[in-house]
């Protein structure tokens, strides 16, 4: 498996900060809803985009599978994810960063955190997005759904970021966005905060099981030090 090393260093037996990226950090969960949209209806299916957005966050094939249904024809899988991504292309040069989203990542590494990316996005839409937050000083190591056999909210994400860091789970933090997140964490054995910033109910990210929620990186910012990565 690929994986994104540039900038990865030792983690010197520091606890480990996990970062999902999409609708965490970025403000990118309604461009993947709407192109995924168009990706269905090009392909002749009609999905609420309600739906698509509520399934952003899971790896492709559960996405598809998600709103598609496990018995569809398989085959028009990948044109369906490779539309998706051609769609979603086009907003590359201006994706943008949540509003503090660099600032909080220092403000974690500066506190002895060992942070780490952990996206369900390419390495290619990874880049992209890293260069749109302008944190690389304070990323520790960065993995992509390039780096893992199975998308949440199977673990392997998770645990991958755990192994990257060298530590054990009670003692990492994720900080995610939907129930996918949490979901992952919760069979990972990991603490996750959730942001509001991508779109999905306090109540819900709740109920899946995070254990703190905030608006948005700004928000969690200006908390910081009342949260698990602050203590």
């Amino acid at each position: 498996m690929s994986s994104e090393h540039s900038g990865d260093r030792d983690t010197g037996g520091r606890r480990a900060a996990l970062f999902d990226v999409d609708g965490t950090l970025m403000d990118t969960n309604y461009l993947h809803t709407v192109t995924w949209w168009e990706a269905f209806r090009q392909a002749g299916h009609t999905v609420c985009m309600r739906e698509i957005h509520y399934s952003i966050g899971m790896s492709s094939d559960k996405l598809l599978g998600r709103l598609l249904g496990e018995n569809r024809d398989r085959s028009q899988d990948d044109r369906l994810s490779s539309a998706h991504k051609t769609l979603y292309a086009q907003y590359f040069t201006r994706l943008p960063a949540l509003e503090g989203a660099g600032d909080l990542l220092r403000a974690v590494a500066d506190r002895g955190w060992y942070v780490v990316l952990a996206s369900s996005a390419s390495k290619g839409e990874l880049a992209v997005m890293r260069a749109a937050i302008g944190a690389d000083e304070a990323i520790g190591a960065a993995l992509s759904s390039d780096d893992v056999k199975e998308g949440k909210p199977a673990p392997d994400l998770v645990i991958q970021a755990l192994e990257r860091a060298g530590g054990p789970p009670e003692s990492e933090v994720f900080v995610g966005d939907t129930i996918w997140d949490v979901k992952a964490c919760e069979r990972a054995g990991v603490r996750c905060i959730a942001l509001l910033s991508g779109g999905i109910a306090r109540e819900e990210l709740k109920d899946a099981g995070a254990e703190e929620v905030y608006r948005d990186p700004a928000d969690l910012l200006r908390h910081l030090d009342r949260t698990p990565l602050g203590r």
